[in-house]
């Protein structure tokens, strides 16, 4: 089978040899005219020699993403098979004693644009490239050869979908039933998870080993979970010992979770729900007082390049109250989810907002996403979370 061939403009094929796997659209040289959105397409270095075979989109900053470097790979169910295969393989050496986790992390499993997370016996798939949305029918029965799912949901309300001209829809389920609630256990405890209104797919699954980093500090402490959605980082913390734990968060939906899930978790009288803005909150008076352990998880500032003067303002407005908030003693874990927040701007605003609190502050640990979302070496791209676990002497 032929390829559309796009050819890139002279030597900007370095970072692409390296292992990265997108091409931008103002290093692109050549391309056929009227070629649709999320086509298949061959692409080549000036010089014509051949860089990879993937996705190729004439209206997006990401102008192609390489699905593969092999010159004779077919992209058909079997090509998906085998990178499910090795992504679930790898999940199951990572995760022996649970099937929750994020299955598919896109550019990581060398699947662009694709997010799979597992719920057990159920899978949630987002497709955030043309590409892959273009492929929805081979991806699907690939998936269910693959993980002999129950039920598949697809979703299509990723704000994200946007830039790649996707419209944004309901979910979809494209196999079996799947139930208004899904139950699954974690290392930090059992949740309830919504998998067709909840955020992202349902749970966070990226801050699994940061909850348990935190945990090891909640002996006995009084915490904070601000921003808590679904409460994991508090209870944890309630599991590992915490006296009490006060979960904030601007979402009424996200509060009636978290009491869920602190129910289910059997931490009846250890716990507080208030609704409102934690900023808010924090700025006027914590909720019952200085806290022994903090932790403050707020959504991407920085959406974008141009947001990040603005971002780094907030944050670093956000994490001088929390930091305020904390006794002597007491354990800050502040996290950032925005890529362009990278780790020395974070760690800057750190400092910054140390300054202004008034407090000197020891880092005890910097974290990244969980295991489950590995990140490419050759892209940077891939690494989005940062979580400092800060002391305040």
């Amino acid at each position: 089978m032929d390829f559309p061939s796009i050819i890139l403009r002279p030597k900007e094929e370095g970072r692409l040899e390296g292992g990265h796997l997108w091409a931008f659209s103002n290093e692109v040289a050549q391309a056929p005219a009227n070629v649709p959105a999320g086509t298949l397409a061959d692409l080549f270095k000036a010089g014509k020699g051949f860089l990879g075979r993937g996705f190729y989109h004439p209206h997006s900053l990401i102008a192609f993403r390489i699905l593969t470097d092999q010159k004779d790979q077919d992209i058909d169910q079997a090509f998906f098979e085998k990178r499910f295969t090795n992504a679930l393989e790898w999940r199951e050496e990572l995760y022996p004693d649970t099937r929750a986790y994020r299955l598919v992390f896109g550019e990581s499993d060398e699947l662009p644009g694709l997010i799979i997370d597992r719920y057990g016996d159920f899978l949630v798939v987002q497709a955030l490239s043309a590409g892959m949305e273009r492929l929805k029918e081979m991806i699907i029965p690939a998936l269910e050869n693959v993980v002999l799912a129950k039920g598949i949901l697809w979703r299509a309300d990723a704000t994200l979908r946007e830039l790649e001209g996707l419209p944004i829809e309901a979910s979809q389920v494209v196999l079996g039933k799947i139930p208004p609630r899904v139950d699954i256990q974690m290392e930090n405890g059992h949740f309830s998870v919504d998998l067709f209104g909840g955020q992202k797919t349902g749970f966070y699954f990226d801050q699994r080993d940061n909850r348990q980093a935190l945990s090891k500090y909640c002996d006995g402490a009084r915490v904070l979970d601000a921003f808590c959605y679904s409460g994991g980082f508090g209870i944890a913390a309630a599991r590992a010992g915490a006296r009490e734990v006060v979960f904030v968060d601007s979402s009424h939906a996200a509060l009636e979770l978290t009491e869920e899930n602190a129910v289910r978790n059997q931490l009846q009288g250890k716990f507080t729900c208030v609704e409102g803005d934690a900023l808010a909150l924090l700025a006027s008076e914590p909720p019952g007082g200085p806290f022994d352990v903090i932790s403050i998880d707020p959504p991407a500032y920085a959406r974008s390049k141009k947001h990040l003067p603005l971002a780094l303002k907030a944050y670093e407005k956000l994490n001088t109250l929390a930091m305020k908030a904390l006794k002597r003693g007491g354990i800050l874990a502040s996290s950032s989810c925005s890529h362009h927040v990278d780790r020395e701007l974070f760690v800057q605003m750190l400092r910054r907002s140390a300054r202004k609190a008034g407090k000197t502050f020891r880092l005890l640990e910097l974290r990244s996403q969980a295991k489950d979302h590995p990140i490419l070496l050759a892209m940077p791209e891939t690494e989005y979370l940062k979580c400092a676990i800060l002391q305040v002497l």
